[in-house]
């Protein structure tokens, strides 16, 4: 967890609120804030746009103002801002190169309503080197800190289990003293669609998912092992991943998935699973990329 906690900023007040979660996750970790703003030039057709440059000059003061003010409310906090004139997710993929961890709003200034993530958001998910966090707009949503939900979430595949996004879970429960829910999700064994088959899978459902329960069992052991202070709750559901975790997100502070990696850029995407829990979930999503 090395590096700066990076934030992008627009003063909108969704990529505020998520610039104030992303405060509080760097005290978490006791790591330096980064604010970002990105401010492309407008396009200059045949003349000169009247206003460009005051346009700058705007995103330039507000960047100042947002710096001035989360130190303020956080004086311990290290909180340094850069403007650029980048495009946001070349801006944003640019700082998350040496970050520790990049929080983005669900959506910013753009967008229509209705839209639950937007572009950059999920242009930033898809491609960033380090963990981003996405936060929700709605304030019931992004003040859940704040209230009684005190869950991490960790969407757990227990067959194929990675470290980076179990280990990122883990120390996130450690930090906010709070109890990890290990959310597997799991499908019955293919069936022939005849009628003794239909007739067992109920009595035969019970002994299936005790040998799933068993399988997150074994995986998890060596993470309880290295987090004894982590109150672990392994929670297997018969349902597809997305909706397990999009349903138990409601409950959650932060809830944690993991991203395959490429080395080439056609493989830096979401997969469907994450793309619809982005859309979907009630709570921070932090997406974290792992070797494939």
């Amino acid at each position: 967890m090395s590096g700066p906690v990076v934030a992008g900023v627009d003063g909108s007040r969704r990529s505020l609120a998520a610039a104030e979660w992303a405060a509080r996750e760097a005290a978490h970790r006791g790591a330096a804030l980064l604010l970002v703003h990105a401010c492309p030039p407008l396009p200059r057709r045949v003349s000169p746009v009247p206003g460009v440059d005051a346009w700058q000059h705007v995103g330039t003061e507000m960047l100042e103002q947002a710096v001035a003010g989360f130190a303020a409310r956080h004086p311990d906090l290290q909180v340094s801002g850069r403007h650029t004139d980048s495009e946001p997710d070349e801006a944003l993929l640019t700082a998350a190169t040496d970050a520790g961890l990049l929080v983005v709003g669900a959506r910013g200034w753009g967008g229509f309503d209705g839209l639950a993530v937007g572009s950059v958001a999920l242009r930033v998910t898809a491609a960033a080197d380090c963990p981003v966090v996405t936060v929700p707009g709605a304030p019931r949503q992004t003040d859940q800190a704040r209230g009684g939900n005190r869950e991490v979430q960790l969407g757990f595949n227990a067959h194929a289990p990675a470290d980076a996004t179990a280990d990122f879970a883990f120390r996130a429960a450690r930090e906010r003293d709070a109890l990890l829910r290990v959310v597997h999700a799991w499908a019955l064994p293919p069936a022939s669609p005849s009628a003794w088959m239909l007739s067992v899978l109920e009595e035969d459902r019970g002994m299936w998912e005790d040998q799933e329960s068993q399988v997150v069992s074994d995986a998890l052991r060596g993470w309880r092992e290295r987090y004894p202070q982590v109150s672990v709750l392994p929670d297997v559901v018969l349902l597809s991943p997305a909706q397990a975790l999009v349903r138990t997100s409601a409950r959650a502070r932060l809830l944690v998935l993991g991203r395959r990696t490429g080395h080439r850029v056609a493989e830096r995407r979401l997969g469907p699973v994450a793309h619809a829990v982005l859309h979907h979930a009630r709570c921070p999503v932090a997406v974290v990329p792992h070797p494939a």
